[in-house]
């Protein structure tokens, strides 16, 4: 399976995932407040790797397209629960390829401001799988790693109708690389949401 249809097909179970999670999560809601009905959201923006650039031997580049699909849904007017996926991108680095994606889980707040207008933030952890290619003389060490880290997010949300919304985020999450500690990711996006 090449690179892309591992990324599509991630993609669709992550995908499938979130659907089934908000339908259960609108049938538990029927005949209650609108609060308690799910979403699903989808996002593309640009991520920034804050990480080395080795001996500078060889070009990089920190920021790539990235693509996110999430779900989730409120307890209440301010307070819920989101679970999404991410795919960083690839970005070059040392004279090879250096890439992550995750899966966060957050508890999400909801601020709103007017009737359409809501800020929002999050707090997480994201399960990331990173790896690093390089060249000789990089000073990078090449390899994969996975694991738990904390994530952190802001973001402002347009309500255009009951049920659609747009939204502008900032994520960043903490992950582990090959050779070294903890770096962040960060995010900036752009997507749509859509309530059950």
């Amino acid at each position: 399976m090449t690179p892309s249809q591992r990324k599509i097909s991630h993609l669709i179970v992550a995908a499938a995932a979130l659907i089934s999670v908000a339908g259960v999560q609108a049938q538990t809601g029927a005949g209650t407040s609108s609060f308690g009905k799910g979403y699903i959201g989808l996002s593309a923006g640009q991520s920034d790797y804050s990480l080395g650039n080795g001996s500078g031997l060889y070009g990089s580049s920190n920021r790539v397209t990235a693509y996110s699909v999430t779900g989730g849904g409120y307890f209440n007017n301010n307070l819920g629960v989101e679970i999404g996926y991410t795919d960083f991108g690839n970005i070059s680095r040392g004279g090879g390829t250096t890439r992550a994606e995750g899966i966060n889980l957050s508890l999400v707040g909801k601020m709103p401001v007017t009737e359409s207008f809501n800020v929002l933030g999050k707090i997480g952890t994201t399960y990331a799988r990173t790896s690093v290619s390089t060249q000789p003389g990089s000073g990078l060490q090449d390899g994969s790693e996975n694991g738990w880290g904390l994530s952190l997010g802001i973001g402002a949300e347009y309500m255009m109708t009951a049920q659609l919304s747009a939204l502008l985020q900032y994520d960043a999450h903490d992950m582990r690389f090959a050779g070294g500690g903890r770096d962040r990711v960060s995010v900036t996006s752009l997507g749509l949401r859509y309530r059950f």
